[in-house]
């Protein structure tokens, strides 16, 4: 290939002097004696053998010559600018990622605000990195509106921390609405290489809910399957509760505000049963019931990714799963940050 140049005799007596030079830098006189070959008709296949280069060098230089001539055979940074991290443009990367986007979007990423700022976005995630932001990241609460929150969580943690002795405490809940899905197509297993796959389709073969009461000290669970969940069914689970302990002991059972929890059905019951005592927890703190953890437990376990082809055939394995826990149950410790502290949602710490 052959594109000759045309030079000036100021511009070729500049050329002529830096491919002479013994003092300059060898890569200006590189590019001198590239254009100098070429302006004498010299092919670039000729020009790489004598300089010696690439044809991207060549390419790349004299696009630059025919561009700017002389000042485009200057060495120079032709990426971003490099910038120091000064205390200023730290404050300022903070302020902006505090700020938020003004372009629609709800929340930076490091190349959309390092494009904004016009600087590197790897500058962007170190000034994040040192001061733990993490904008791609949202954490969801709930907090309770209960007046009487600190005496009812005192009460329950009591009971965690400090139960009273010959005491059975349980935790009590339902979970409802389990579905029975049915994979229309077969579960791929795992293979090296290939997590196990599941059908996007399935088949509903309906519903049931699982009561399950907790026992705070062994860590055991004490299940039943319903169809429904109503009142009479948690009375019926009381009853349950009840007859697995032994005659006369007395039993705490700690439960959320569920309507059908403090119908006048459980009212009676509760008369009848003296040494069966019911602890509410404050409103929308569902995290102080214990039997929320284990609700999660077997969510993962079983029904998450659970293939079921019939209602009778999730509650057998939902059983099958209290039977094979409750060979090793293990309890939730918890403790107080600080015990000198009133007891609030700053100053609990739960752990497994």
């Amino acid at each position: 290939m052959s594109n000759a140049i045309h030079l000036t005799n100021v511009e070729r007596m500049e050329l002529e002097r830096r491919a002479a030079s013994r003092t300059g830098r060898a890569e200006d006189a590189r590019r001198a004696r590239l254009v100098l070959l070429l302006s004498e008709g010299h092919t670039w296949d000729e020009a790489c053998e004598r300089v010696p280069c690439s044809r991207g060098f060549v390419a790349s230089w004299t696009k630059r010559f025919e561009e700017q001539r002389l000042a485009g055979l200057y060495s120079r940074h032709i990426g971003q600018v490099a910038t120091v991290l000064t205390a200023q443009l730290e404050a300022r990367i903070l302020e902006a990622t505090r700020s938020g986007p003004k372009d629609g979007t709800t929340h930076w990423s490091t190349r959309r605000l390092g494009e904004h700022l016009g600087i590197s976005h790897m500058m962007v995630a170190r000034v994040w990195r040192k001061h733990g932001l993490k904008p791609h990241r949202i954490e969801r609460y709930m907090a309770s509106n209960d007046p009487d929150f600190e005496r009812k969580a005192a009460d329950i943690i009591g009971l965690y921390l400090n139960p009273p002795q010959h005491a059975a405490v349980f935790c009590v809940d339902e979970k409802t609405h389990i579905q029975a899905l049915d994979r229309k197509d077969p579960v791929l297993p795992l293979s090296p290489g290939r997590a196990e796959r599941h059908g996007f389709e399935y088949f509903r073969h309906g519903t049931l809910s699982l009561y399950a009461a907790f026992n705070t000290k062994t860590g055991e669970v004490l299940g039943k399957t319903a169809d429904r969940h109503t009142s009479a069914e948690f009375v019926a689970f009381l009853t349950d509760i009840v007859i697995n302990q032994p005659r006369g002991k007395e039993i705490h059972v700690i439960a959320d505000n569920l309507s059908a929890h403090k119908s006048q059905t459980v009212k009676d019951f509760l008369a009848e049963h003296p040494k069966v005592h019911l602890h509410f927890t404050p409103t929308y703190s569902s995290w102080l019931n214990q039997v929320e953890l284990w609700f999660g437990k077997i969510e993962r376990d079983v029904i998450a990714r659970g293939v079921f082809t019939s209602v009778t055939d999730l509650k057998r394995k939902l059983m099958r799963y209290i039977r094979e826990y409750n060979k090793a149950p293990r309890t939730v410790k918890w403790k107080y940050a600080d015990p000198s502290r009133h007891i609030g949602i700053q100053s609990l710490v739960t752990g497994h």
